[in-house]
């Protein structure tokens, strides 16, 4: 006598059941017969609207094969086959046959072991998802190439692009190179998108850290002379010192009105410089988050703030123009009595947005809104160099900033028409002009190691690295 089992397209709970006696699970029909035989595995289809598949043991013609009952079975009721479930996915279409809620889907064993993502890690950046690395104990091998050699470092003009950075969501203000030699592959970038960042700008030129520091635009940064911390001054009326490696600030400053420019003494590291819109220039202690020193003058908001050689004098660059001269648009204090030394530096009618320390000459130099650099000696009284200007850029009323190289034989300067100019110091003529953005480029920063490399931003929220 041959065995059948029969599976019927039908919902009747009287002909087909499915039930789970000591956590198996096990098949009755009202149209199933069965003998001692040995069982043989054979697989039924589910319905086609499911992914579902059902394996019986069906059994053999062996008449000595014993079966096996359960303790709560009758013996005079013919034996149940096993029922095995392999799921092989989801359909959302609902099947006829529903299985009951003890039967659990099979999920693999890879699967089961996988670390579970919760929708705020997928929706996250690719530098937050990204595993951090440490950022002050690696070395560049580009850096350390260059490091190696014996020959000072002569300095060139960029010709090509190397690595466009795009991680910004508003406009950049200002890039500057880590002044550590062999950490000077890090790149920090400071935004309106309330954020700075610190770049590998030498190799990968991946973002290595976001900070968020700050709850409105970012408007200055720089390094420590050290290179572990970065100071950063905000609209939000607060100056941050901020761990490079941790993100975490060591200090919030205060400063109770918007701060436009920063600076760290060269001398003593704990204190710090900010400027904006106010009438004073603080000095703080970091380490007590006190003001030790105010420059007060008759100003309504200084632009940049710059130290000159030893850190005992400094000079402010203000907005104040009057009709006939610019009194009090350089202004050199003396740094421990905050005496003013001088405020008649500098005479023409136009205001200074930047200032850049020659690395090697006793002098400086100011950018003008009068579409050109001038250059002054950074020894009393401070005297303009008439005989020479940088011009042939335009400003146009933006905080464009300028820089020298390593060797000070040039100066490089941005432009509001996105492009870079490059100026021989000595002569002042115009070497080079690279077009690198295509809005206004407001800060340009020679590498201090790599002949050639000089990192560019932009207002269209871009940083960019050219060799």
């Amino acid at each position: 006598m041959s065995s059948l089992v029969a599976y019927e397209e039908s919902d009747s709970d009287s002909e087909d059941k499915i039930k789970t006696v000591d956590g198996e699970t096990s098949f009755s029909s009202a149209s199933s017969v069965w003998t001692k035989k040995d069982p043989v595995v054979e697989t039924y289809p589910a319905p086609p609207s499911s992914h579902v598949h059902y394996t019986a043991l069906k059994p053999t013609s062996n008449q000595n094969t014993p079966v096996h009952l359960h303790e709560n079975q009758n013996r005079n009721t013919p034996a149940k086959p096993l029922l095995h479930v392999h799921t092989h996915g989801h359909s959302s279409n609902a099947s006829k046959r529903q299985l009951p809620s003890s039967v659990r889907p099979y999920v693999p064993k890879r699967q089961r072991h996988a670390p579970v993502e919760s929708s705020e890690s997928l929706d996250a950046p690719e530098h937050v998802q990204r595993e951090e690395r440490p950022v002050l104990s690696e070395v560049s091998p580009t850096v350390k190439q260059c490091l190696s050699q014996k020959r000072p470092v002569v300095s060139g003009v960029p010709r090509r692009l190397l690595m466009s950075l795009g991680g910004h969501q508003g406009p950049v203000n200002t890039v500057k190179w880590c002044p550590v030699p062999h950490l000077s592959h890090l790149l920090l970038s400071a935004s309106m998108d309330k954020t700075f960042k610190v770049w590998d700008g030498a190799e990968s030129g991946h973002c290595l850290r976001l900070y968020t520091c700050h709850s409105e635009a970012v408007r200055a940064a720089c390094w420590s002379t050290h290179g572990r911390h970065i100071l950063t001054g905000s609209f939000d009326n607060s100056a941050a010192l901020t761990d490079v490696e941790t993100g975490h600030p060591i200090v919030k400053l205060d400063a109770q009105f918007r701060v436009m420019c920063v600076a760290v003494h060269p001398a003593q590291t704990e204190v710090v410089l900010c400027g904006g819109y106010s009438p004073a220039v603080k000095a703080w202690d970091t380490r007590t988050a006190k003001v030790v020193r105010e420059y007060k003058a008759a100003v309504q908001q200084t632009l940049d703030v710059l130290f000159l050689r030893g850190g005992e004098e400094l000079v402010s660059s203000t907005d104040c123009v009057s009709r006939d001269s610019a009194d009090r648009t350089l202004i050199a204090w003396d740094y421990s009595t905050t005496a003013r030394i001088s405020n008649q530096i500098y005479h023409e009618r136009y205001t200074c947005p930047s200032l850049a320390l020659h690395p090697v000459e006793e002098s400086f130099v100011a950018q003008t809104n009068g579409n050109y650099l001038a250059l002054f000696s950074s020894q009393r009284p401070y005297r303009m160099n008439k005989r020479r200007r940088y011009e042939g850029h335009k400003v146009e009323g933006f905080a464009v900033q300028c820089s020298f190289s390593p060797d000070g034989t040039l100066l490089a300067s941005g432009s509001s028409r996105g492009s870079v100019h490059f100026f021989d110091f000595h002569s002042g003529q115009m070497i080079h002009t690279l077009r690198a953005h295509s809005q206004a480029c407001v800060s340009v920063s020679p590498h201090p190691i790599l002949p050639t490399t000089t990192a560019t931003c932009a207002w269209d929220g871009e940083v960019k690295v050219w060799v």
